[in-house]
């Protein structure tokens, strides 16, 4: 009885996250300077899908261009990164065993935003508008490849030996990142901005690349749902159950870490989604990981957009979206800290 009601609060959650985003995306598109209602939107939107110019009539002729070509490819980088973020988190808390654990842990941040700097130190553009989302790419899954050496011994790797060989290799990238500002001069401006994380000038091509990584990381992750699920018990246990976890922990670990560079390469540096959402959603949905992936998901995608609808359209100016996920993010972690401090000291 108690499973059964379990999966229906689970289904609930996740239509009221679906209808919630879905929502959220029409609403935010009308929401800016020019004032668009979420009928004309979705007008719009309709024309554009089915060729049929006449649902148009009536509509100022500049509403689509601001809808399709401004808005929307924005908006929708913000909710697939959102969603890709806190999948990433969900698979980090769950491998590591750390409710403390996000999307950058292992130092993946840090290896995005060196390789992100030296792309605009350097000035490359011969990739075009991919060259700066392609160097912070190669400088992710650079900073994965040292971290899972360092933290392998005989074949084998802990939370503890991940987690500490991430804090050494970010640290060394923070270092390497200073030195590039210092010497970034008139372009240091750029850098930092990129730092603080935005979606601004997003375009169809890069949703569609962030698209399609995410929902590859996503479809891994759930496929192995029951695995995580398995691996919390402790290796022991997984082990006498079936599942190799040696191997499965460096499949996710390698998913999750993609994941995040992926949308980090596309965004810049929007920290802690990855870590509360997880959260949220495990006191509404439980710890069964193949539920709250999904779940988790829409939460992120819901909780990103709001966020750079905020600082898009509501406040007086724009402030790049990954300080106020920070803002937001900073005392929740430290709420998370202190009460598992205080659980600690009472067992």
């Amino acid at each position: 009885m108690r499973a059964h009601q379990g999966s229906e609060r689970f289904v609930v959650i996740a239509i009221l996250l679906l209808v919630t985003a879905i929502g959220a995306v029409v609403i935010a598109t009308g929401m800016g300077y020019i004032e668009i209602s979420a009928l004309e939107v979705l007008r719009i939107i309709a024309a554009r899908l089915s060729g049929s110019e006449s649902l148009l009539n009536g509509l100022d002729p500049v509403w689509p261009m601001v809808v399709m070509d401004v808005r929307l490819p924005r908006i929708l980088t913000a909710v697939i990164v959102g969603g890709g973020l806190a999948v990433s988190g969900t698979i980090f808390q769950g491998i590591l065993l750390n409710p403390l654990a996000d999307p950058y842990t292992l130092g993946i941040s840090a290896g995005a935003a060196f390789g992100a700097a030296l792309a605009l130190l350097a000035d490359i553009a011969f990739l075009g508008s991919y060259s700066v989302p392609i160097f912070a790419f190669a400088g992710a899954v650079g900073t994965l490849i040292v971290v899972l050496h360092l933290s392998s011994f005989d074949g084998q790797m802990s939370a503890n030996t991940l987690i500490l060989s991430g804090v050494i290799v970010g640290a060394i990238l923070a270092a390497g990142l200073s030195f590039i500002k210092y010497m970034a001069d008139e372009q240091v401006a750029v850098i930092i901005f990129w730092l603080m994380g935005s979606f601004a000038s997003k375009t169809w091509p890069e949703v569609w690349l962030v698209f399609w990584c995410v929902l590859a990381g996503v479809g891994v992750a759930i496929y192995y749902g029951r695995d995580l699920n398995i691996m919390s018990l402790g290796q022991r246990s997984s082990d006498s159950l079936g599942v190799d976890t040696a191997r499965v922990r460096k499949i996710l670990l390698v998913t999750a870490s993609l994941l995040a560079a992926a949308c980090v390469s596309v965004s810049g540096i929007i920290g802690f989604i990855g870590l509360i959402v997880p959260h949220l959603m495990r006191f509404l949905v439980g710890p069964d990981n193949r539920k709250l992936l999904l779940v988790s998901m829409l939460a992120g995608a819901v909780l990103l957009l709001a966020a750079d609808t905020l600082s898009r359209a509501v406040l007086p100016a724009e402030v790049p979206v990954g300080v106020l996920t920070a803002l937001i993010g900073g005392p929740f972690f430290c709420y998370i800290f202190r009460k598992r401090q205080m659980g600690v000291g009472r067992g």
